[in-house]
């Protein structure tokens, strides 16, 4: 009797020590209880102080990591035709590059970005950019796949210049793939956010044919991690959420990527300290990117 009571008393205390050393286990109140309820960032936040946040079923359709493709239409209700302007009539939103008339439209934060990029390729002497094309409303759109068809342009409304995140850029001394700015931009572009969209080896996954001249903006470290793993947007967003959480550092800033579906809205902990961004896929899923 005396020997079952002391294994009892064994088993407990070794029960009560793997409490204290597993997250998650019953006893221990650390940040990775609550995923057992609530779904969470990763290891990068088992430490930190967290929050509940309801994220909405719209949240899916909203942000800079929308796929847009034939099989992916732009969201209704984007906000891009209200956000573009007409960059002939924002002169100071022309910095590092020139327009061939009127007709070309960005949002202000997106002729930022891409000033901001440009000026960079200026301190390596890299200048003659010129931004062919950008937002297009879906009767554009749809002059333009009717002239090119479906192998050099996307049907009204499953563009992503229609989507407001993208811009044609070229060179005024040769064309983009010969082109220094060309070049410049497939070396560097990632940095600031962007990404050549339709790349030469990946024709059989965007459905389009290689185009060294459209390039989309999804953001660091997006853009980053695409970049390191020769990713087209098709496939890094089929890796998040097959791995659920990533981690990564950029210039020194470490970041968490965490894939949640959302069909439905969904409840998930996030950073009280508000170090995040929120974006949906246009599919099923939202990315949560922390960082710190």
């Amino acid at each position: 009797m005396k020997k079952r009571a002391v294994r009892l008393i064994l088993f407990a205390l070794l029960l009560y020590g793997a409490a204290k050393l597993i997250p998650g286990i019953v006893g221990n109140e650390s940040a990775w209880a609550w995923e057992r309820d609530v779904p969470s960032l990763g290891p990068l936040y088992a430490d930190a102080e967290t929050t509940t946040l309801r994220v909405e079923e719209a949240q899916i359709y909203q942000g800079d990591l929308l796929l847009v493709n034939a099989m992916h239409p732009v969201p209704a209700g984007s906000p891009a035709a209200e956000e573009a302007v007409s960059l002939f009539e924002r002169e100071e939103l022309i910095r590092g590059f020139v327009v061939p008339d009127r007709d070309v439209r960005l949002s202000p934060a997106l002729a930022e970005r891409f000033a901001a990029m440009t000026a960079a390729a200026a301190a390596d002497g890299v200048t003659r950019f010129i931004v062919s094309s950008g937002f297009r409303d879906v009767e554009e759109q749809a002059r333009l796949y009717e002239e090119r068809g479906d192998a050099y342009a996307m049907p009204a409304g499953h563009s992503e210049h229609n989507l407001g995140l993208s811009l044609d850029i070229g060179s005024t001394q040769a064309e983009m793939s010969r082109a220094e700015e060309g070049k410049w931009l497939k070396k560097h572009a990632w940095k600031y956010g962007f990404i050549l969209r339709y790349p030469e080896d990946k024709t059989e996954i965007t459905g389009i044919q290689y185009e060294p001249w459209h390039f989309r903006y999804v953001g660091l470290p997006h853009s980053a991690v695409m970049e390191e793993k020769g990713f087209a947007l098709e496939e890094y967003l089929d890796f998040l959420e097959e791995r659920r959480t990533y981690r990564t550092t950029v210039d020194g800033r470490s970041y968490e990527i965490s894939y949640f579906r959302a069909e439905g809205g969904v409840e998930i902990r996030v950073p009280t300290n508000g170090r995040y961004e929120l974006s949906g896929d246009n599919r099923a899923g939202v990315i949560v990117t922390a960082y710190r």
